[in-house]
């Protein structure tokens, strides 16, 4: 018979539903189910594509020896991580303060009042059913130590990321940038880029904020590094070769065999990195990942009503990884006479390159293109020809039993991919990905609004409704103003600053002058967190003071600058000890430093100022303008002419009628 979670609409939380555990969702009836019968609560949080979280579900949760010591003594609820981030979050922080590490699944034993007293991650069977058993008895015969250590801990978990109000210094300074960089450096993987780490996560904001310092600092050894690394994550086999899109991580320090599942988040900030550092420097190689991966999100992650889904599995046939390898003996079959090359290329060989008996992870060697030259090809022969092998190896891998779709559509995932197939179209000139950014976007307007005029963080379903969390907004009202950008309708700018204002209401302290994760309105927890430090996705905190200092300029609102500079304050304080847990911030940082220009295009022919402007690299730009509009910088400056005006620290230049002399403007 299935539990509780039969009627949830999250593909991981129907996972569960048949387990022989009693689990619920998160919600009042689990909780008030603990207090009544003063049992303690199991919160096991995961998520669909989570290949651990499987392995612990068939060997535990589908136990029925443990599942029946989990009934008998403990209220046990499931979480998705991905669509309840709140609770995650809390309950990742306990086990971090508990452990010194964390990760997922996740595993957190609480007192009937939610508050947790002890957790960690992957259990084997026979420890979590030990585990449980002494908490058990534990509560039964002691009750007091652990009502003591839960109050000590939540006293932490409530700390935790709190920063004093710090004064505005007058300026920011060169200085201030290389005290979180210098020790950086030394983290860098010199042989296979990257940082000196195995697991190999990509971090893309990492290389972001690191590949604009480079240039506006003038650091060639940066810059080169950040190439490296772009070359080394994009030859590797963590990027799928065969269909596009990269796997979350890789397992070995060298990029190659990944950890196979796939995560939106992941893609939109790849795409976006790769678009820009091929605008930087031009890269045949980065160019082929960007299309690649964003034809991947058209074919395999996009609803019908125009939003992303959220991840594909890391197993198929129970087996991680079994979808996405190839034995030498299918190429050769699958390629014939072209097979040779392809082999040679992409590393291939006949006792294979996995664990896996005869099993080959595609990679290549950071200047394989080079055979493209010693077979007599043309780099256009060559895209063709590789393009050709891979569509074949495509439609044999398709028939396969195919890894499962995580089909939850998240704001903020959603806005991220939005800004990934604008960064393209405007570093590639594609029609199509405007398109398909602004059907997106229709998307959130149409399923992810809130009646409070707020916005949701996935679609209702079934009755239920997630307000959005910080991130939901904040990158949400990056996307409406990357579309205005793209566009120059007014329409986005508009609707992003109506929502920033819903944030400063809703979200923002300003006796703390800090932002909360969670609405004033949303369920109240065991505490109300902010969160600041930057990780695989940038914090929350740091996406909503960009864009607060965007908005604040697009719109000349003061109040806005000032609110994302006291922000800034408050957190540059920590940022030289650890820079890459705080690359959004630095990105700020580096604008505050060497300034962000405001360019203002207008008349008829503006999109061959664009086009223009945007064929060079020049990170910390924004872009206005138009033939109509109301926006404060283009007062007085909208006409039948088509002039461009470069605007700074509120003084902006006399107009400009070509292309050539607005950029001398900027790179004077």
């Amino acid at each position: 018979m299935p539990n509780k979670l039969q009627n949830e609409t999250s593909p991981y939380l129907l996972q569960h539903q048949y387990n022989p555990v009693e689990w619920y969702p998160w919600g009042e009836e689990a909780l008030a189910k603990a207090r009544s019968e003063n049992k303690l609560i199991i919160v096991s949080i995961g998520y669909s594509a989570c290949h651990w979280c499987h392995v612990m579900e068939r060997e535990s949760f589908e136990n029925n020896d443990i599942a029946a010591v989990m009934n008998q003594h403990f209220v046990s609820i499931k979480v998705d991580r991905e669509e309840r981030p709140d609770i995650d979050q809390l309950y990742m922080i306990a086990v971090q303060l508990m452990t010194n590490q964390g990760g997922w699944p996740l595993n957190c034993i609480c007192l009937p009042d939610s508050r947790p007293i002890y957790g960690g991650t992957y259990f084997r069977p026979a420890d979590w059913e030990n585990v449980l058993q002494q908490l058990a008895k534990m509560w039964r015969e002691t009750p007091d130590v652990a009502a003591d250590y839960a109050q000590r801990l939540t006293n932490g978990i409530q700390q935790s990321e709190q920063l004093p109000v710090n004064r505005i210094p007058e300026a920011y300074t060169a200085g201030d940038l290389e005290a979180i960089v210098s020790p950086w450096k030394h983290l860098f993987d010199k042989r296979e880029g990257g940082h000196t780490r195995v697991p190999k996560f990509p971090m893309p904001n990492n290389w972001l904020f690191l590949l604009r310092y480079g240039i506006l600092a003038d650091d060639p050894e940066i810059v080169e590094h950040v190439h490296f690394t772009l070359r080394k994550i994009a030859s590797g086999g963590i990027y799928d070769h065969v269909g596009g899109g990269f796997a979350r991580y890789s397992v070995d320090g060298r990029w190659h065999i990944p950890h196979f599942e796939k995560m939106l988040y992941d893609n939109a900030q790849l795409v976006s990195l790769y678009a820009e550092a091929w605008q930087q420097r031009p890269t045949d190689q980065y160019k082929r990942v960007v299309m690649e991966t964003l034809e991947w999100v058209q074919r395999e992650m996009t609803s019908p009503e125009g939003g992303f889904y959220c991840a594909l599995d890391a197993d198929s046939e129970g087996i991680e990884g079994k979808f996405y390898t190839f034995q030498q003996a299918e190429i050769e079959r699958i390629l014939g006479e072209d097979a040779e090359l392809f082999i040679r290329y992409f590393g291939v060989t006949q006792a294979g390159n996995w664990e896996e008996e005869h099993a080959n992870v595609l990679k290549i060697d950071i200047d394989a293109d080079k055979m493209a030259q010693e077979a007599g090809f043309s780099a256009e022969e060559w895209n063709a020809y590789l393009a050709q092998g891979k569509q074949k190896l495509l439609d044999y891998r398709n028939k396969r039993v195919k890894p499962g779709l995580d089909n939850k559509q998240l704001a903020s995932w959603n806005s991220l991919m939005i800004k990934a197939f604008l960064d393209a179209y405007r570093v590639f000139d594609v029609p199509e990905y405007l398109r398909r950014a602004l059907d997106s976007a229709a998307f959130i307007r149409a399923y992810l609004s809130a009646k409070d005029g707020g916005i949701l963080h996935q679609p209702a379903a079934n009755g239920k409704t997630i307000p959005g969390f910080l991130d939901d907004y904040a990158f949400c009202i990056e996307a409406f103003q990357a579309i205005y950008e793209a566009t120059f309708d007014e329409t986005w700018a508009y609707e992003a600053k109506r929502l920033m204002e819903y944030v400063l209401t809703h979200f923002y302290d300003p006796q703390a002058a800090a932002f909360y994760y969670t609405s004033s309105l949303a369920e109240a927890l065991i505490a109300r967190k902010q969160e600041v430090m930057d990780n695989v996705i940038p914090s929350s905190t740091s996406g909503i003071v960009r864009a607060l200092n965007r908005l604040g300029l697009i719109f000349d609102e003061q109040r806005y600058l000032d609110i994302a500079s006291q922000a800034l304050a408050n957190v540059v304080p920590q940022m030289a000890a650890y820079g890459a847990a705080y690359s959004n911030w630095a990105i700020q940082l580096l604008e505050e430093v060497f300034g962000c220009y405001q360019v203002v295009m207008t008349g008829p022919d503006w999109h061959a100022f664009r086009i223009a402007l945007d064929a060079k690299y020049i990170p910390n730009k924004l872009i206005l303008g138009g033939t109509k509009g109301d926006l404060p910088l283009l007062a007085g400056r909208v006409g039948n002419t088509t002039r461009a005006y470069v605007c700074r620290d509120k003084t902006c230049s006399l107009p400009v009628e070509n292309s050539e002399a607005l950029l001398q403007l900027i790179t004077q």
